[in-house]
């Protein structure tokens, strides 16, 4: 039962990934006035935050925002780019910043979670492995792997307000700015609503796992 759970996750995954980069390419080609730089700066301006700076990042679809030195990192084919899959992209990564600046709680959660999970990342994989090898006589460690894993499981949940959020403060930003219009907006909402479920089923696939380990632990005592 399991291992069709996996499967069906693995197989949305992939469904899931390769519409969204179907989306982008499409989208990419729908021109809009403006560069997915100056959206950012525009709607950063435009929430009062001028302590957030604007770069650009080498890779695709590696935009995001950074909290710790405060920059919108968007990738080259959006920091560049005058077209609606850029304009959206752009925008939701600001949607983070505004979170940051109004103090948003999901993100306040994530971000606290963050070095926990950092070091859980590093670790739970060769503590779980352990854990297998001596369940029969040191069950206590595949638990303690357990727990760590758990730790990612839940930062995966946690993730899912905060980038629906930030998609949300982004679409009725883009509107009200006059940036997308009637032909514009339901693409840019298209594009961002795609790329949540790329969230969603990450978070479905290590709750999955989690729950995998957790039948190793428990049928130790079958």
């Amino acid at each position: 039962m399991v291992w069709i759970i996996f499967g069906i996750v693995a197989l949305l995954s992939f469904i899931v990934q390769s519409s969204l980069n179907s989306k982008i390419k499409k989208y990419s080609k729908i021109p809009i006035g403006m560069t997915g730089k100056e959206v950012a700066e525009k709607m950063l301006a435009e929430n009062g935050i001028t302590d957030v700076k604007v770069i650009s990042t080498q890779g695709k679809l590696t935009d995001h925002y950074n909290p710790a030195n405060k920059t919108v990192n968007l990738s080259e084919g959006v920091y560049s780019s005058s077209s609606v899959a850029a304009a959206a992209i752009a925008a939701h990564e600001c949607g983070h910043a505004v979170q940051h600046a109004t103090a948003y709680a999901p993100l306040k959660m994530r971000s606290a979670l963050v070095p926990v999970v950092s070091f859980a990342s590093n670790w739970v994989q060769w503590v779980l492995l352990a854990g297998i090898i001596l369940l029969e006589s040191f069950p206590q460690l595949l638990l303690a792997g357990i727990i760590l894993f758990a730790l990612t499981t839940l930062f995966s949940f946690i993730t899912l307000p905060v980038e629906i959020n930030a998609s949300q403060r982004a679409l009725a930003w883009l509107s009200n700015a006059g940036i997308t219009n009637y032909s514009t907006a339901e693409p840019a909402k298209d594009a961002l609503k795609t790329a949540a479920y790329t969230y969603v089923i990450a978070a479905l696939g290590s709750l999955a796992t989690l729950f995998y380990y957790i039948t190793i632990f428990m049928g130790r005592r079958n």
